[in-house]
């Protein structure tokens, strides 16, 4: 037996799973308060009490970490058209598993810089115009930010004609500066994936130890991502597979959490008929897009202004009176858990069925119909899922209900929405146990043994219609 013990340090919850890669099962799973606020040791060591009760005293080989604590990897992006690079700058960022609490287009004003200062990004990626274009705008740019007494990291990702100038009006002024290569080299072209690694190699170097994760290193062989990016990471290895094991095939994860819900594809979604057109950015084939205004508790009121009361009203069996009294109750206690009460129950399904509804629309694409010189002819906007035959679902609200696969249906399309591009029909897998962003961190040593444990572990059901 090789025993493995993977940590994934969340905002609320430290969750632990005891992993032997030569057996290639789970051992067991474990989780307590995450106390981020006092000394993070003390969630750690009552979920490894925990956790031995279950599995008895093991000699981890290896310990391995992920980490959304203290409100995960915070980013704030400055680009140059909001259709372009700004959303090139984005997609980088949640592709590398941050939470991006700002975004901004065109050239800095003073009010930005104010609003940057009080969102506290733990990192900034600054891009702007493809290389040869524009470059008046991430100068500009640059130059303010330099103002700023920041204490956080800036990332130049924008025209390779302006990243050296940029580079030196922000070092020259004391920051901490980054440069990779532009995000949006040519018009319509992504090249994120050095800039992703850039950011995680930011995360592990230097938040890690802003976040008082440091005091735990003593137990750990490595912190080595952002708790989004080891989900991304596991649900691309369940979708293709690796050397010696085939994945699933192309797939959406939804995770519905207390504060924001995280969607994830793994999927080509280009347009395939002839008299389609695309517009905008090709997207990541690993794509992931977070709500922050979509959550079973702190975000729960966002839920039901996306949905509307009457639409919740209908699916909880509940008057749009109580529904609005139990909302209000539940954003005042956010730690509420429905424990069998009836009402609670109607509610929580409405608001996952919802937030799943909803976070998946606005993750997938659109179709339009236009006429042109042609003939009718469809847009395109954003990823085709309509073809993608399995969705994967986690987060409390999804697992800890005998009701996850009427919810997983919501992710569906639906006739009364045409023009959105979701799954037609898919099978459901649910991470009752948890363990996505464990298996994420354990593909970076052993991919196929994560694979393998996915397979097994996951909770299959059939078509979700």
């Amino acid at each position: 037996m090789k025993p493995i013990l993977l940590i994934d340090f969340g905002s609320t919850y430290t969750k632990l799973t005891a992993v032997d890669v030569d057996g290639e099962e789970i051992l067991g799973t474990a989780s307590s308060y995450t106390t981020v606020q006092t000394d993070i040791n003390e969630g750690l060591k009552a979920a490894l009490r925990l956790l031995e009760e279950k599995t008895g005293k093991l000699s981890y080989d290896k310990t391995y970490a992920c980490s959304s604590a203290a409100g995960g990897l915070r980013m704030v992006t400055s680009g140059l058209v909001p259709e372009l690079t700004g959303e090139a700058a984005k997609l980088a960022s949640l592709g590398a598993g941050a939470k991006v609490v700002g975004v901004y287009a065109f050239q800095l004003t003073e009010d930005d810089l104010e609003e940057i200062r009080s969102l506290q990004p733990d990192i900034l990626l600054l891009v702007g115009g493809t290389d040869g274009g524009n470059t008046e705008c991430i100068v500009h740019n640059a130059g303010l930010i330099a103002t700023m007494d920041a204490k956080f990291p800036i990332v130049i990702a924008g025209n390779r004609n302006a990243a050296r100038q940029c580079e030196r009006l922000l070092t020259e002024a004391g920051h901490e500066v980054h440069v990779c290569p532009n995000v949006m080299p040519k018009f319509g072209v992504l090249k994120i994936e050095e800039t992703q690694s850039k950011i995680r190699e930011i995360f592990l170097n230097r938040i890690v130890q802003a976040k008082g994760l440091s005091k735990a290193a003593d137990l750990l062989s490595d912190i080595m991502m952002p708790t989004p990016a080891a989900v991304l990471q596991a649900v691309e290895l369940l979708s293709q597979g690796c050397e010696g094991e085939r994945g699933i095939g192309d797939l959406i994860a939804v995770d519905v959490g207390g504060a924001t819900t995280d969607v994830y594809s793994v999927a080509d979604g280009m347009p395939e008929h002839m008299n389609t057109v695309y517009k905008g950015l090709p997207e990541p084939f690993a794509k992931r897009t977070v709500e922050g205004d979509i959550g079973m508790r702190y975000s729960v009121k966002g839920i039901v202004e996306a949905a509307g009361l009457q639409r919740m009203s209908q699916i909880s069996g509940l008057s749009k009176e109580r529904v609005t009294e139990l909302v209000e109750m539940l954003r005042a206690n956010t730690e509420t858990l429905p424990n069998g009460e009836g009402e609670l129950e109607a509610l929580d399904f409405a608001l996952a069925a919802m937030a799943t509804e909803e976070a998946v629309r606005r993750h997938a694409g659109t179709m339009e119909e236009t006429y042109t010189l042609m003939g009718l002819t469809f847009v395109q906007s954003g990823k085709n899922l309509t073809k993608v035959k399995q969705i994967v679902v986690t987060g409390g609200s999804l697992i800890h209900t005998q009701e996850t696969e009427k919810i997983a249906a919501y992710a569906l399309y639906s006739p009364k929405d045409p023009a959105s591009l979701r799954p037609k029909e898919a099978d459901v897998w649910v991470d009752r146990k948890y363990i996505l962003a464990a298996m994420g961190l354990l593909s970076s040593y052993y991919p196929q043994t994560a694979l393998r444990i996915m397979k097994k572990e996951l909770e299959f059901h059939g078509h979700s219609e």
